[in-house]
């Protein structure tokens, strides 16, 4: 979403010279295909999308201590207790990822060819329900066992459930921060996109959210709130953890438009 809108004119251009703090982005997330030099966005939380389950009722279920592939969340014996993303991007591209092909970079024909494994997982009742982060309350209820769901989420369920990132990889996604092209206060925008990159402030906000946190300095922060949250690496990944995650390829308002209603017809709207 912020690409087409940066691609179609609707954001303004960040003065990096009121936002200091800017300097401390990762390094992974500093130069993205949209916006190679963080011109327009500044990340706001970011985050993984892979394999989420109840370590418990999966091991019951299939006899296995962890689920590590997309091969695993379609065993039969999960039928009817597996939910994926409704965020197309995510599941599409984990599905590419498991069939060889890189969600960077992609063709149609390897979009199609992802767009019929999920088909067939749907028809086949494979798959429960496509959803939002309302797996939540599926998997705490029992009636889901496995999601592809999103780190934070899994990580703040507690220790009875576990996150995994596919073997083939999982998908990085970013919420990012921007100003629309019409705003009249674009200096206050500015100024709040740099009081949440002060560390001491991005460490904060990383304890209440468990997510990817954007942030340089953050996890030295989050030491004094929470030092067991420090060395988690759902929010401070290390370098090897990031370099098994992909970010999907960026569309054109044209192909946005076509992947996302064959998206939709594969899961029955």
């Amino acid at each position: 979403m912020a690409a087409l809108w940066i691609q179609n004119g609707y954001a303004q251009k960040l003065d990096k010279s009121i936002m200091p703090n800017a300097g401390n982005i990762i390094p992974r997330l500093a130069s993205v295909s949209f916006d190679p030099n963080r011109d327009y966005t500044m990340p706001w939380q970011s985050g993984i999308a892979g394999l989420g389950y109840n370590v418990a009722a999966y091991k019951e279920a299939t006899g296995k201590d962890k689920l590590t592939t997309l091969d695993g969340l379609f065993d039969p014996a999960l039928k009817g207790r597996v939910t994926v993303l409704s965020e197309m991007r995510d599941t599409m591209g984990v599905i590419m990822a498991s069939q060889g092909n890189d969600p960077s970079s992609f063709t149609d024909d390897q979009f199609s060819q992802a767009i019929d494994e999920l088909t067939k997982q749907v028809d086949s009742g494979q798959i429960r329900q496509v959803t939002g982060n309302d797996y939540i309350a599926a998997l705490e209820s029992g009636d889901v066992i496995a999601v592809l769901g999103w780190s934070g989420d899994i990580f703040a369920l507690g220790e009875e459930y576990a996150f995994e990132i596919p073997e083939t990889g999982g998908t990085l996604w970013t919420d990012n921060m921007l100003i629309p092209a019409l705003a009249q206060h674009k200096k206050n925008g500015e100024l709040i996109m740099n009081n949440y990159y002060n560390p001491e402030v991005a460490a904060q906000v990383a304890a209440y959210v468990n997510y990817i946190c954007p942030v340089e300095g953050a996890q030295a922060a989050m030491e004094k709130i929470d030092p067991a949250l420090a060395s988690s690496e759902f929010i401070f990944p290390s370098a090897a953890m990031m370099e098994r995650t992909f970010v999907f390829m960026e569309l054109t308002p044209e192909q946005n438009d076509t992947y996302e209603r064959t998206f939709q017809k594969a899961i029955g709207n």
